[in-house]
C-alpha cells in the first residue's frame, strides 16, 4: 500500500489547503466508485459526504434528520456514542435489546413493536460493535421494508463492512431495493477496514436532501477533513484490496482462537461472533465469587479485578448496554492475546 507516501506527496506538493466542506471531488467520486463495485449502487458526488471520521458523519446525519422529542430506535448492545450522538439533536434514544442466546441478531419483530409517528430513524450498525453480530439479509431486508411504510430513515453503521469471516456477505441496507435506498443514510470509513484509525476519514452516502443538509451542518461546525489525510484515502479505497483480506484473515485466527479458549474457561459462555474484532463473554457465572478483597458482582467488578490481579485491560459490557458481559479486542498481536488468555484464564480460577 502506498496509502502514506500518498499522504507524504500531499504535504510536499503544499495539498493542504480547505477542500470543498463536503469533501474532495476526487475522493467522494472515489466513494461513489466503491459503493458501484462492492454494492452495484449509483451515486453522484452530490449523494457523499466526506467528514473527521465516521463519527463525525453519523452525528451530521442525526442532526440532518432529528429534531427535538423525534425518536430515534437503537438495537442493543451498541456502541455508546450513539445515544449521548441522539441526546445532542434533542432526540430520544428509544433502547431495544437484543437476544443474547440468538448471537444478538437483529429482531426486526421487537423493533416494530417501538415504532411510532415519532420515529425518525432506526441505527443499526452490522458487523456490530461491541458484539461482532452479522445482521441477515432477510432481516435488514424486513426493516427497510417498514421503514418505506412507517416513512422513516435507517441509518446503517456499516465501517467494519469489510471484516466479516463467515461466508455471509456484508448486507448493504441501501442495495436491497430502490425504495429503501431512499431511505438509508450508510456510514463507513477507512479506520477499520483500512487500519486508518488516527487519519479521522469516515463518509455518508444517502439522499441527496439529506447529504445536502448535512454538507451544510459540517460546513459551520468544522468545514473540510484533513487534506493530505483525504489524498490518502483515496489511494486506501482504491489499491487496499489485497491488504485488507490479509489482515481478515489475521483477525479470523485470532478470533477463533479467543472464543475458543474463553469456552473453555469455567463459568465463561461466549458465542462465536461473525465480524467486527470484538468478543463479549458473558461473566455471570462469576457474581457473588471473591479473591482476597474483590467480590465480583457486576461486569465493572470483573474488568477492575482482571486488571488489578492479571494486569489486562477488557472494558464492561454495561458500557455498551449489555449488563451482563465484559468485550474483548483481539485487534492485538496474537503473542498478546494468548498471554491474556492465559492470565485471564488463572484469575478466573482464583474466584471462589
Amino acid at each position: 500500500m502506498n496509502i502514506i507516501k500518498k499522504a507524504e506527496e500531499a504535504y510536499s506538493l503544499g495539498l493542504t489547503k480547505y477542500t470543498p466542506a463536503a469533501g474532495m471531488i476526487d475522493l467522494r467520486e472515489e466513494v461513489c466508485r466503491k459503493f458501484k463495485k462492492d454494492y452495484n449502487l449509483d451515486y453522484s458526488v452530490r449523494d457523499v459526504i466526506v467528514s473527521s471520521g465516521a463519527k463525525q458523519s453519523l452525528t451530521n446525519a442525526l442532526m440532518a434528520i432529528v429534531d427535538p422529542d423525534d425518536e430515534v430506535i437503537v438495537p442493543t448492545p451498541c456502541w455508546i456514542s450513539y445515544i449521548e450522538m441522539i441526546k445532542l439533536t434533542g432526540g430520544k434514544a428509544v433502547l431495544v435489546e437484543m437476544d443474547e442466546s440468538n448471537g444478538f441478531d437483529l429482531d426486526v419483530d421487537k423493533i416494530a413493536k417501538h415504532i411510532t409517528p415519532k420515529t425518525k430513524a432506526v441505527l443499526i450498525n452490522s458487523p456490530n460493535n461491541p458484539t461482532g453480530a452479522v445482521y441477515k439479509k432477510q432481516d435488514v431486508e424486513k426493516l427497510g421494508n417498514l421503514a418505506v411504510k412507517h416513512n422513516f430513515y435507517i441509518i446503517s453503521d456499516e465501517i467494519y463492512e469489510k471484516l466479516i469471516y463467515t461466508e455471509e456477505q456484508n448486507c448493504c441496507t441501501a442495495s436491497i431495493s430502490p425504495e429503501i435506498k431512499e431511505k438509508t443514510i450508510t456510514i463507513n470509513g477507512v479506520s477499520k477496514s483500512y487500519a486508518m484509525t488516527g487519519w479521522r476519514i469516515g463518509f455518508a452516502v444517502g439522499p441527496t436532501d439529506v447529504i445536502k443538509a448535512m454538507s451544510d451542518y459540517q460546513g459551520h461546525t468544522t468545514t473540510s477533513p484533513n487534506s493530505p489525510a483525504q489524498y490518502a484515502s483515496i489511494e486506501a479505497l482504491r489499491n487496499s484490496e489485497e491488504f485488507v483480506q490479509e489482515m481478515k484473515k489475521e483477525f479470523d485466527k485470532r478470533r477463533k482462537y479467543i472464543v475458543e479458549r474463553l469456552n473453555k474457561m469455567e463459568g465463561i459462555k461466549c458465542y462465536e461472533p461473525k465480524g467486527a474484532f470484538y468478543v463479549m463473554p458473558n461473566i455471570k457465572y462469576f457474581y457473588g465469587r471473591k479473591y482476597k478483597d474483590f467480590i465480583i458482582n457486576n461486569p465493572m467488578d470483573m474488568c477492575d479485578y482482571l486488571l488489578e490481579e492479571s494486569r489486562i485491560a477488557v472494558v464492561t459490557g454495561a458500557a455498551f448496554l449489555a449488563p451482563h458481559n465484559i468485550r474483548i479486542s483481539y485487534s492485538n498481536s496474537m503473542e498478546n492475546i494468548k498471554t491474556g488468555m492465559d492470565r485471564m484464564e488463572e484469575a478466573l480460577k482464583k474466584l471462589k
